[in-house]
């Protein structure tokens, strides 16, 4: 199998996380790929139409992509262990999901269009979008995130790295204790500390 990768996306982080934890990193080959909405990679293109990353080719069957599809398909290759918690399980992932794409369009804002541009009020909305996640993380899913390890936990990882990585001003933490906590522990992890991106 070979995925098509950059370190500083969340979601190919995501996926290399259910590979580290499920014990089949060594089974997939990274392939790096540099590519954005307004430069797709054409390498990509032809095995994802939509031009999105994570995508993971097969040798039996097509390619795979969007990250929640490729990583339950992992989980359920090496015995299905991280989406026992079914659906709470699943509301967490998407809820971390849903950070992950408001950090990456407040990204693909400031880094894509011309400062003259640039909308601030877009870039408050995906950051309200971020706190109210963050928020409700706090109220509602700690007793998850506390327990057994699940997909909730390494998308939520990913997904609040990510904001550290490219919004370190985006006050996540304000208001939320019990998730800076289990955020600052999680980042210990050792397939956090191997996936951790080093580009800018």
């Amino acid at each position: 199998m070979k995925l098509f990768h950059s370190p500083a996306s969340p979601f190919v982080r995501k996926v290399q996380l259910v590979l580290i934890e499920t014990g089949q990193s060594e089974e997939v080959e990274l392939l790096p790929v540099s590519t954005s909405v307004t430069a797709p990679d054409s390498g990509l293109v032809a095995s994802n139409p939509l031009g999105k990353i994570p995508a993971l080719t097969r040798a039996d069957g097509p390619t795979l992509y969007d990250s929640r599809v490729i990583c339950e398909f992992l989980d359920s290759r090496a015995g299905g262990a991280l989406y026992k918690g079914g659906w709470e399980t699943k509301v967490l992932e998407a809820t971390a999901d849903g950070i992950m794409d408001a950090g990456v369009s407040m990204s693909y804002e400031k880094r894509l269009r011309p400062v003259e541009k640039q909308w601030d009020d877009w870039l408050e909305g995906q950051r309200a979008k971020i706190l109210g996640a963050c928020a409700a993380v706090e109220a509602r899913w700690m007793p998850t995130l506390n327990g057994p390890l699940t997909i909730g936990h390494l998308a939520m990882g990913a997904a609040l790295a990510y904001i550290d990585f490219r919004h370190p001003d985006a006050g996540w933490r304000e208001g939320n204790p019990q998730l800076t906590a289990w955020q600052t522990a999680f980042e210990s992890r050792p397939s956090m500390v191997a996936t951790r991106p080093e580009v800018a």
